[in-house]
């Protein structure tokens, strides 16, 4: 008795050490389930798979993610004690040994849900130690896994053939739905075919598992699971399967989500109809875009910021286009797609409205750029320079702001420009001359559809929405109707709004960009080289416009609902009112006053009625308000004179008279001067410099023999040296007197410009015609 108690006391103790150093020395090989992962989009419907190192492709799901049916035929079929077991089952290891030894053959097997788990994560051979092996992994799984965790992770790595394992994965692939829609024929199948994966495959071998389908079913008949009347109208679903599924969407945007989450299933907020239909759109293109060019487009839901669509090139598959490269993140220089953001910063620190008086008129000091279409328009409201993307208005608008304040602003909204090496930020920033991406580009529109606020994108559904303020709801008000050409007070509707937009080209035309805000989306379109090389006659009006109203009318037809929401986007904010304001002062005056030149109707934010913003080239003197006195003939005299009396004018700026009436000139606005008692030189305003031999509307004939002609141009009046712009272009630099030594040798119309250093300047337009 004695020693069968030291036995017994011995294996007690010793049973337990040697299961606890087997387990050590063997641990559950759970790590290798867990390496495939899976981009799904906003209803769950796959967009692009990673496969672990062995190329298999899973999609993990948890139970309540999967039909209750398809449990229950599990269960039912494969391991009705799951829930009582320890991982074994000894009645079911008698019972099978029983039949076998009956028939002499291997007709029933013993294996529970648990060691079949087992064998899937260690497979083995059909031996006594392989079997004995399979049961210690059995019982591990119950020792460290809950009895769900067990059945989860059977469902996320049972095999169904070919590179398929779990129902998430076998459920798309085989019947392109999710595994929570199955029905019971669907089910049943689904539980048969990990009993023979290859034989078993419904895509090739729809016999033979229709055969097995059917055995499942009339087990869950024979255990009175479904009635005879299911399993009846199951049996009579013939298994016709449509193409074998494979998730092939969003490749750019998938490889970019891994660095997102460490979440094996990545939930994004994709619209896979949306996705689908802008990548066909990107495809269809390359048959209308220039060799080598790639093509990215992006859509946000700005109601919420999530991102709807991402297609990061034109072919991912297309190493010619460059499809590998992400075009939604790569940094670019934007073109005069950061327009917008100055103004609205203008509007919101009170330095404009949206009909305040701004010059398009060359720049002879610091930063000298021209227009796209190298010629000058004069005086300009603050709608049209930003309606037609005029370079000089904006330049003197972050001139006013200050580029380091402008950067900073961005800056401080997540929007961080890419400035060249060892640079400050400058004037150039708001032409281009720093980088930004796509993605980043569409966040920061994000201020004129969420009141002044920028949200960053939302690409997967955990993301938090953030805000950063930028301007106040008025500006960022204002600043959208300038966009889309309804700056107007009497354009406006309650509720009705255009899709605005904006373009941009780089310099070089080696990017294309257009970006729209629409009732409920921001849309961002890039066109260009992903290598950098210029692509002749590629712009954005040109080029990424027709991209954008064709994503635009897709969106119009998808979701009709979406104009629900005009009259939120677009209600008035209190701080926006309407007045009437007049130029060249840019403020309010009475009717009759006879300094309204020009009489606008414009919306103001905040009451604010700024006055014209002068250039600081600009000498204040010649330009906004131009004080004088006058005698009692109503000539002009000085301020000491006798019965002088104070008068005040308000002058265009100095910059601008070459593009005015004569009726608008300094000479026509100010009386004569007195003979007996002038005013002093340093008040005097009056314009001298003019351009000689050479009237407005003169036409030149250009010889063919010659091919060439040489005005003799010249000027008088002025101050030091002469700066002669053609058609836009810095043309040369002389002095008082010196011939404008420049040839021209194409017929068309001409613009010539001169400027001196006081800032004075003159304009005349003349044509050029060939002899025929």
């Amino acid at each position: 008795m004695k020693k069968f108690l030291k036995i017994s006391f011995f294996i007690i103790i010793s049973v337990p050490i040697i299961i606890s150093v087997l387990d050590r020395l063997f641990p559950l090989p759970l790590d290798e389930a867990y390496m495939s992962r899976i981009v799904v989009a906003s209803d769950n419907s796959p967009l692009w798979r990673f496969a672990d190192k062995n190329g298999i492709w899973r999609y993990p799901v948890k139970i309540d993610e999967v039909s209750p049916l398809y449990i229950e035929a599990l269960l039912t079929y494969e391991d009705r004690w799951f829930y009582k077991h320890i991982g074994i089952n000894p009645i079911s290891i008698i019972r099978a040994a029983i039949q076998n030894v009956y028939e002499g053959k291997i007709i029933s097997g013993a294996s529970t849900l648990t060691m079949q788990t087992a064998r899937i994560l260690e497979p083995h051979k059909k031996t006594i130690g392989g079997k004995i092996r399979q049961i210690w992994r059995a019982m591990q799984l119950e020792w460290y896994l809950s009895k769900d965790e067990i059945l989860t992770l059977y469902l996320n790595r049972a095999p169904f053939g070919g590179t398929i394992e779990g129902i998430g994965a076998a459920s798309w692939s085989y019947l392109g739905k999710m595994p929570s829609e199955l029905n019971h024929a669907e089910a049943a199948l689904m539980v048969a075919l990990p009993q023979s994966p290859s034989r078993l495959r419904p895509d090739r071998h729809s016999k033979e598992a229709q055969k097995a389908r059917d055995k499942v079913l009339d087990r869950m008949e024979k255990f009175g699971i479904w009635s005879k009347k299911t399993v009846k109208e199951a049996k009579e679903e013939d298994i016709y399967l449509p193409p074998r599924f494979t998730p092939q969407l969003a490749p750019i945007f998938a490889r970019r989500s891994l660095k997102m989450t460490d979440e094996r299933v990545i939930k994004t907020n994709i619209d896979i109809s949306m996705q689908q239909n802008l990548e066909e759109m990107a495809l269809g293109a390359k048959s209308i875009l220039h060799q080598a060019t790639s093509l990215a487009m992006i859509v946000v839901d700005h109601t919420d910021m999530s991102v709807k669509a991402y297609v990061g090139s034109m072919d991912f598959n297309d190493e010619s286009r460059f499809g590998h490269v992400d075009m939604v993140s790569a940094i670019r220089s934007p073109g005069s797609t950061l327009k917008p953001f100055i103004y609205a910063l203008a509007i919101d620190e009170g330095l404009i409205h949206a009909e305040s008086l701004l010059q398009d008129t060359p720049r002879i000091y610091g930063y000298t750029p021209e227009n796209f279409d190298s010629a000058f328009l004069g005086a300009v409201s603050a709608s049209e320079a930003l309606s037609k993307s005029l370079n000089l208005p904006a330049v003197q608008l972050i001139e006013a702001y200050g580029p380091k304040k402008f950067t900073a602003k961005l800056a401080n909204a997540d929007i961080n420009l890419k400035l060249p090496l060892h640079s400050e930020p400058n004037l150039a920033i708001i032409l281009g001359g720093a980088g930004v991406s796509l993605d980043k580009l569409v966040s920061a529109y994000s201020a004129f559809a969420r009141n002044g606020k920028i949200s960053p994108l939302r690409y997967l559904r955990d993301d938090p929405l953030v805000e950063y303020p930028f301007v106040h709801d008025g500006a960022a008000w204002i600043t959208r109707r300038m966009l889309s050409g309804e700056a107007d007070p009497a354009f406006y509707r309650r509720g009705f709004l255009s899709l605005a937009y904006k373009t941009g080209t780089s310099y070089g035309l080696r990017d294309a960009w257009a970006v729209g805000i629409s009732s409920k989306y921001i849309i961002g379109v890039w066109i260009g080289r992903p290598d950098g090389t210029p692509v002749p006659n590629q712009f954005g009006t040109a080029t990424a416009v027709p991209f954008l109203h064709q994503i635009n009318n897709y969106l119009q037809h998808k979701n009709t609902n979406s104009f629900l929401l005009n009259d939120y986007l677009d209600e008035k904010p209190p701080s926006v009112s309407a007045e009437n304001i007049c130029w060249p002062s840019g403020q309010t005056l009475e009717d009759n006053d006879i300094n309204c030149r020009i009489k606008k109707r414009v919306w103001i934010f905040n009451a604010l009625i700024p006055p014209t913003l002068l250039s600081s080239e600009q000498d204040s003197l010649t330009g906004g308000w131009f004080t004088y006195y006058v005698d009692d003939k109503g000539e002009m005299t000085a301020y000491y004179c006798k019965n002088a009396i104070k008068k005040r004018v308000a002058l265009w700026p100095e910059s601008l008279i070459p593009w005015l009436p004569k009726n608008e000139q300094v000479m026509a606005r100010l009386p004569k001067k007195s003979s007996t008692c002038p005013p002093l030189e340093e008040n005097n305003p009056t314009r001298t410099l003019l351009i000689k031999n050479i009237k407005n509307g003169t036409i030149f004939m250009l010889s063919k023999d010659k091919g060439e002609l040489t005005p003799k141009i010249s000027s008088q009046g002025g101050k030091g040296t002469r700066w002669w712009f053609m058609n836009g272009k810095l043309a040369a630099e002389n002095k008082e007197r010196d011939f404008l030594n420049y040839k021209i040798t194409k017929n068309g119309q001409y613009q010539l410009v001169v400027i001196d250093e006081s800032g004075q300047s003159d304009k005349v337009e003349f044509i050029v015609e060939n002899i025929q």
